[in-house]
């Protein structure tokens, strides 16, 4: 086990999206302290130029460290979250992001370039909001929502936790997209979408799983 330095964030995930996480903290030009992973392979090395300090569980050996959990899968975050309360989680929102004054970012949401964030959005905690996306005025995204690249959310939208939405998808204004439910990439959202479900195509139409 490494030891990490005295200041900086922790990166929990040493996969595709920690690696995109711990770029987006160097940009905006905070100190990452150090790595968690539970990949045997990946301890010891690098992401990044940062390095990999040892398994997930040694968050306990950090008390008061500041983190943030680099899994791009939902139900992951919410475990690591869980698991680990007394984390201060931070919000990570990089330069190229258009943020409105009246919207509001939860903790540990990650916040990628080109993103635009519209006038009084809410944004929960562990939320991803990838590049080249649009979050509507109005708009609340629950906690461990995935919005991916090049997503267009118009409006008064309602994304309830866990939900995802795939690459290049639309939602229409004033739609509700349930909790834990998959909007395919490139699916465009003309309705609401139940709880749960996976729908694609144009208009998008549900599956349940």
């Amino acid at each position: 086990m490494g030891s990490a330095p005295e200041s900086g964030v922790l990166v929990v995930g040493a996969g595709g999206h920690g690696k995109s996480i711990v770029s987006v903290l160097l940009a905006c030009g905070t100190p990452v302290a150090g790595v968690l992973d539970d990949g045997p392979e990946r301890q010891g090395g690098q992401v990044q130029g940062v390095p990999v300090l040892g398994p997930v569980e040694d968050l306990d050996r950090y008390p008061g460290r500041q983190a943030v959990i680099g899994l791009g899968d939902n139900a992951q975050r919410r475990a690591v979250a869980e698991r680990f309360p007394a984390v201060e989680w931070v919000r990570v929102i990089h330069p190229g992001v258009y943020l409105n004054p009246t919207a509001s970012v939860g903790p540990g949401t990650v916040v990628f370039p080109g993103a635009i964030i519209g006038a009084d959005a809410a944004i929960g905690a562990h939320v991803i909001v990838s590049g080249h996306t649009t979050i509507g005025h109005d708009t609340t995204l629950h906690d461990y929502v995935q919005v991916a690249p090049g997503v267009q959310v118009a409006g008064g939208v309602l994304v309830e936790e866990g939900a995802m939405l795939g690459i290049g998808s639309i939602v229409c204004p004033s739609l509700r997209i349930g909790a834990w439910a998959t909007l395919g990439a490139g699916a465009v959202a003309v309705r609401d979408l139940p709880a749960g479900c996976v729908a694609f195509g144009m208009p998008a139409r549900p599956r349940v799983r």
